[in-house]
């Protein structure tokens, strides 16, 4: 165990972190000392070098049933619950805080859906590089449903991997879709048949990304990739592809890289994210970071 927190569990297994939700008799709803323990989970990665990757599952026969809904009527009131954080008259939503933190990460971040993930349970996923899900998992964009609207910054992320009337279709209806259905539509990357394999499956996917590449590397490429995808044209690419190609290509890394190569054996990158970042990253943060 790396950390002890109320809700999570945090673990490492051959430099990869693994985080579980972990409210199982609850079937991991969804609270804020839940949100707080992953965010905390999520720096907490980052500021280790030795950990390359993170995995997000949950503990149970659940990912998440969506917001612990045990408030009743006043759940989703503002009023009732002041922990969020406030930005002149409104409050940012927990499972929006939880996306962009998420969104932010500078390790690659691997979802492994273990059973059902509704509301939050399936907008927290949207903002991982892959999503793993065993065949029995089901997924449910539920908000229509419960008189409120998609979190998560779901309105961003879903289209890009399920297109505007496929994401329109599921927000619309709330209804409850398999993962294989997932899978067909764009979001799930990868099925699995067998429970155990799923976590298995998730590690090698993420010591697949990391194991033979520069970790400074992925974490750049990582936020290049999310970042400039949404761009109008590819101007703004450009200029930072430039700036960084520049910037590692003088790296102890990039000799490395093309030596290994060069010498056919296995390289060994030195540079970590913890100091070898440049000094114009994060060239862009999320509004809500800059301020808290």
């Amino acid at each position: 165990m790396l950390k002890d927190y109320k809700t999570i569990t945090l673990d490492e297994q051959d430099s990869v972190a693994i985080l579980k939700l972990n409210r199982p008799e609850k079937l991991n709803a969804f609270n804020m000392q839940m949100l707080e323990d992953m965010l905390d989970a999520i720096d907490y990665v980052d500021a280790h070098d030795r950990l390359k990757s993170l995995v997000i599952s949950g503990s149970g026969r659940a990912f998440c049933a969506g917001a612990d809904l045990s408030s009743g009527e006043k759940t989703f009131d503002k009023s009732f619950d002041t922990r969020g954080r406030f930005e002149s008259d409104f409050r940012r939503d927990a499972g929006g805080i939880l996306a962009l933190r998420i969104y932010n990460s500078l390790k690659p971040v691997i979802a492994a859906c273990n059973g059902d993930a509704v509301g939050v349970g399936a907008t927290m996923q949207l903002a991982a590089d892959i999503r793993v899900a065993h065949k029995s998992a089901r997924y449910g964009f539920v908000f229509a449903r419960r008189g409120i609207v998609p979190d998560g910054c779901a309105s961003w992320f879903l289209p890009k991997l399920v297109g505007v009337s496929k994401s329109l279709e599921l927000c619309y209806s709330g209804e409850l879709f398999s993962a294989e259905e997932g899978h067909k539509y764009g979001l799930v990357n990868y099925l699995v048949d067998d429970e155990e394999e799923l976590i298995k499956t998730a590690i090698q996917l993420a010591k697949k990304f990391t194991d033979n590449s520069a970790q400074v590397s992925v974490a750049m490429t990582r936020h290049m990739l999310w970042n400039y995808s949404s761009d109008i044209d590819p101007e703004n690419a450009h200029v930072m592809e430039s700036k960084l190609i520049d910037f590692r290509g003088a790296s102890d890394d990039a000799k490395e890289g093309v030596m290994s190569f060069l010498e056919k054996r296995k390289p060994n990158f030195t540079n970590k994210i913890s100091k070898d970042f440049p000094a114009f990253f994060p060239w862009r943060e999320s509004k809500f970071n800059d301020e808290n």
